[in-house]
């Protein structure tokens, strides 16, 4: 029999959680803090990043899974503490996505999807009144996700180009900076230089519309596979690693463009 898919079973997850934390449940889940959870909240919601990549909805549909469950499991911590438990949780999401929405739950009228991004940016604004502009961007987010993140909160205070003309001729300006940094022979200079190129690439990205964090992870898996290819065709002629990485660099530039080539 289909399932209704109306979230009636989550509370089975809540009862399994609980039993697993009990007298007489897992003795590693009796073990885990909030602590201990941390890695594997990052880990679990990289990996469902990784699914939406991927494009395969089986695998998505299991890290989703995955993540729910470090929030339930989390929530039944929080909860032997005294401090809420998983239907806090809930309540408490659920009364910020009515009172975000106005245009749906209350009589506020809104045109078009900017300005229901707006009312949101009003309202969250207004329950954190007496928060600092970028109180809320977590630390431990991926750096160039947090970057942009940044750029969007300095924006609602005028810290911004209004185009990508102005970021676009920064990066030039903090590449000449790194370039000197580099040449001065300082490893911090260079450094902290190569930070504000970074930055300003973000800041590029995020007023053109693009998604830094998802180009780098297409270009890491783009080279992750060619790098495959030219692997897999010196094994096929009878060569090692090791002899494939004594080639000259004209030879290995050959075979780095075949396997460019096969990608297209």
């Amino acid at each position: 029999m289909a399932h209704a898919e109306d979230g009636s079973s989550l509370p089975r997850l809540v009862e399994i959680m609980r039993t697993l934390l009990g007298p007489g449940g897992c003795p590693w889940d009796r073990e885990q803090t909030l602590s201990s959870l941390r890695s594997y909240v990052i880990e679990e919601a990289h990996e469902v990043v990784e699914a939406i990549d991927g494009g395969e909805p089986g695998a998505l549909q299991e890290e989703l899974g995955d993540l729910l469950l470090q929030v339930v499991f989390q929530s039944e911590l929080a909860r032997a503490q005294g401090w809420f438990g998983p239907d806090d949780v809930v309540a408490g999401i659920c009364d910020k996505l009515q009172r975000r929405h106005p245009h749906v739950f209350g009589d506020v009228e809104v045109r078009d999807a900017d300005e229901v991004s707006a009312n949101w940016d009003a309202i969250k604004a207004l329950e954190k009144a007496e928060r600092g502009t970028f109180d809320g961007v977590p630390v431990a987010l991926p750096a160039l996700l947090r970057a942009m993140r940044i750029g969007q909160r300095a924006s609602r205070i005028g810290f911004d180009w209004p185009d990508a003309v102005g970021p676009r001729a920064k990066v030039d300006e903090e590449l000449a900076e790194f370039d000197a940094a580099c040449a001065s022979g300082s490893d911090e200079e260079a450094e902290r230089e190569l930070g504000d190129v970074l930055f300003a690439l973000c800041s590029v990205a995020r007023k053109r519309g693009l998604d830094p964090e998802g180009a780098l992870r297409g270009t890491l898996g783009r080279f992750v596979d060619r790098v495959a290819v030219v692997e897999r065709a010196s094994d096929e002629a009878g060569e090692s690693v090791a002899e494939l990485a004594k080639r000259d660099p004209a030879a290995l530039d050959a075979l780095w463009s075949q396997a460019k080539r096969g990608q297209r």
